[in-house]
């Protein structure tokens, strides 16, 4: 059995997005009990994220430490067509991931205590993220 869902995630600009009830619900309108659930991001300025879901900060930091590794309007960067934050952008891409998979169990995402999924927005302004979730069982 194979079962897709697309969304579409509206980012605020550089920050994190809960996911994780979109992937919840679309595990569970898949009607598998057992299998597999991959979240794919459709983007080259955007990742996925599994991540601590209780404490706010642990992002805070997580986008803390990518500002300074990666520092926007870095004279390193020569690919700009979009502003200063473009080839950070892609650079934060790369040093992440774009697609998660997680089993399912029961009928849902089995996902740690703490565990979110998070669409992690690199660029500056708003953005519309294409997400989508596949199910195999």
């Amino acid at each position: 059995m194979f079962h897709a869902k697309e969304l579409t995630v509206a980012s605020r600009g550089r920050g994190f997005t809960d996911i994780t009830a979109d992937v919840q619900r679309a595990v569970a309108e898949s009607g598998a009990r057992q299998g597999l659930c991959t979240v794919f991001l459709h983007h080259t300025s955007a990742s996925l994220l599994l991540c601590e879901n209780a404490d706010p900060d642990v992002r805070g930091d997580l986008e803390s430490f990518f500002s300074r590794l990666v520092k926007d309007g870095d004279p390193l960067f020569v690919h700009d067509a979009e502003g200063p934050d473009d080839m950070p952008a892609h650079v934060r891409t790369v040093l992440t991931q774009n697609a998660l998979n997680i089993p399912v169990k029961d009928g849902r995402a089995d996902l740690g205590t703490w565990q979110g999924v998070y669409v992690w927005e690199h660029r500056t302004s708003p953005h519309r993220r294409r997400v989508t979730v596949s199910v195999v069982s």
